[in-house]
Parts: C-alpha cells; sequence; structure tokens
C-alpha cells in the first residue's frame, strides 16, 4: 500500500515509521505547504492529520481527486457532512475517528453498554475528564466528545456536553499536562461512592497503528466509514 501523510507532526511521524516497519511504501508527505494533487493522488490513501481550521479544505481537495482518505483531526466536525458528501460524490472513501486506538474504541462501546446500565440510577452524576500533553490545541477533545455523546444517548435527560455545570447537560474537564499522550474517565458520582471507567494511553503507538488498520481495512470500500466498521464493533 502507497500511503500520503497529510500533516507531519506527532502522529504524522509516528504512522510514517509503523507504516515502514509493515512494509508499506510512504509516496508523499505534506508538512503544511501547499498539497501537491497529483503526488496525492498517485497513492492509494491519504492519512490526514492536520489542524481544526485546515481539515475541511484539505479533506475535500484530496476526496475531489478519488484518493480515499483518514482523517483523525478533531476540533471540525460542524462541517464533516461536507466530507461526507464529497467522498461520495466523488466515489471514494472518508473514514474520520476521534480516536484510532483500539482500546479506546473498546472503551467508547464500554461506555455505551455502562451508561445504559446507570441512567436509571439517579443518584450517580455522570460526568468526562480528559488529559492530554500542552501541544494540544482543541480542548475538549474529540475522544472526550465522543464519550460524552456516548453518556447522553443513554440519557433522556441529558441533551448536551458542556466545559461547565449545568442541567440538561454532561461536564467535560479537561487539564494540558506533559508528556500525556491522552486519558479519558468516565465518573458517575453519588454522595456514598464513585464508578469510574478509564482509558491511558501509554504511546502514540496505539494510535497509528489504528490509522493504518483504517488505511488498510479502506482499500477497494467506496463511502462513509468510522473504526467501528473497521473493528466490526
Amino acid at each position: 500500500m502507497k500511503i500520503s501523510i497529510i500533516g507531519y507532526g506527532r502522529m504524522g511521524q509516528a504512522i510514517e515509521r509503523m507504516a515502514k516497519e509493515k512494509g508499506h511504501e510512504v509516496g508523499y508527505i505534506n508538512n503544511g505547504k501547499a498539497i501537491d494533487l497529483e503526488s496525492v493522488e498517485a497513492t492509494d490513501v491519504a492519512i490526514e492529520f492536520t489542524q481544526p481550521d485546515a481539515a475541511l479544505k484539505t479533506i475535500t481537495r484530496i476526496l475531489n481527486t478519488g484518493t480515499p482518505v483518514i482523517s483523525g483531526t478533531t476540533g471540525w466536525l460542524d462541517q464533516k457532512s461536507k466530507a461526507d458528501e464529497a467522498a461520495k460524490a466523488n466515489n471514494t472513501a472518508f473514514l474520520y475517528a476521534s480516536n484510532f486506538s483500539l482500546g479506546v474504541n473498546l472503551f467508547f462501546v464500554i461506555n455505551e453498554k455502562l451508561s445504559a446500565m446507570m441512567k436509571d440510577h439517579k443518584m450517580y452524576t455522570p460526568s468526562v475528564h480528559e488529559i492530554h500533553h500542552t501541544g494540544k490545541k482543541d480542548a475538549p477533545s474529540g475522544t472526550a466528545i465522543t464519550t460524552a455523546e456516548g453518556i447522553i444517548q443513554a440519557y433522556p435527560e441529558l441533551k448536551k456536553w458542556s466545559k461547565t455545570k449545568e442541567d440538561g447537560a454532561v461536564q467535560i474537564t479537561d487539564d494540558r499536562i506533559d508528556p500525556y499522550c491522552g486519558t479519558h474517565t468516565v465518573t458517575y458520582e453519588s454522595s456514598i461512592d464513585k464508578v469510574s471507567l478509564e482509558h491511558h494511553a501509554h504511546t502514540r503507538e496505539g494510535f497509528a497503528q489504528g490509522a493504518l488498520m483504517a488505511a488498510e481495512w479502506i482499500q477497494g470500500r467506496t463511502g462513509v466509514f468510522t473504526m467501528r466498521d473497521v473493528l466490526g464493533l
């Protein structure tokens, strides 16, 4: 498989290293300059980890070449439907994930099951806390938002997430501490006890591994997908 890496920060570098270890070819790397679409089109898939303000334009330009895109940039999801439409219009594939780690995607599923169990026990208040390194610009993280959304879908009285305590909302709090790669904790707290579910990433290798797994899986497919499709969850 021949890969384009769009965004050459910590994640892009980890993906390059792991791709080569797995025998894949990295055909093109873009590190923030104007994208060479001809070079991208000559590869089998583009893996994109850029910035929220650049994500939609970058992704749609690549999809318009017919090249499948794997995207892990968070903080732009209010515009994701436009990328979905571009994938369908160009008969190619688009896969977005707020987190590519196998452990985190299992965490998402367990979180939803736990929420369904806890929703009738009103003595417990659910909340989400996340910790990342100081270089992460968006807060709360996309993973924390996905986690909160998993809780919200189980609770009829919860309509949104919020960074402050509000009625009808799941509170998400965050910290930026080096060298954290990502820790996400769901807490159900009452006056007498606390139930917690946590995922802690030791390194970025799990994210890179998942992104490459998605890139391998998407070959020959068209449409809009998530990591649940890749993992069969």
